[in-house]
């Protein structure tokens, strides 16, 4: 018997996405028909469907569909849009099926952001703390997801910018690794 990669992203769209609220048509429909097991290492085209981070590349992880289908619903993209997925492949071809035009940021200092400005900027790691120079890179009206992690359980945060300034709203807790660089920094303590 062979694996049959459409049934399982029916499967996870049904049972792991929309049963977390994801309602977002043009979302789901893109998740229905994006092939995660292509963005999986050898051997783990298996588990691309399963409800759990999916190492990629070192230090690289596939965020899970709940978290990732939450994230994204947030951040509200419609077609046309221009949007910077840094060290998040599957939500690059997901926002590519939507319509979007995605420049994707994989380099060693992911703290740096691309030429802006963004319309969606998203990230499938947690971050210790939201870099600058992605909020910066917001294009007006610009929103950006991030988990924010300060122990072992984040948030999903939302930004917004709107007026020239830039606001922000935790969404939902979630618990992807950290980005390698992003992560706490080490204190000494007695």
């Amino acid at each position: 018997m062979s694996f049959d990669s459409r049934a399982a992203r029916l499967t996870m769209v049904e049972s792991q996405v929309r049963t977390a609220d994801v309602t977002d048509y043009a979302l789901t429909d893109a998740m229905r028909v994006v092939e995660r097991e292509a963005l999986c290492p050898a051997g783990k085209g298996g588990l691309a469907y399963a409800d759990a981070e999916i190492e990629y590349a070192p230090g690289r992880w596939l965020m899970r569909p709940r978290e990732i289908g939450k994230l994204l619903q947030g951040l509200l993209p419609r077609p046309g849009e221009r949007a910077l997925c840094i060290a998040a492949p599957y939500a690059a071809a997901v926002l590519r099926e939507i319509g979007l035009e995605v420049v994707v940021a994989e380099g060693e200092d992911l703290a740096r952001a691309p030429e802006g400005p963004f319309d969606v900027i998203v990230t499938e790691g947690a971050v210790a703390n939201c870099p600058d120079a992605w909020v910066k890179a917001l294009a007006e009206g610009g929103r950006l997801g991030v988990v924010v992690r300060e122990g072992p359980v984040g948030k999903a945060r939302l930004y917004l910018r709107e007026d020239g300034r830039t606001g922000w709203r935790d969404a939902f807790d979630a618990t992807p690794p950290y980005l390698p660089g992003l992560e706490p920094k080490v204190q000494f303590a007695f």
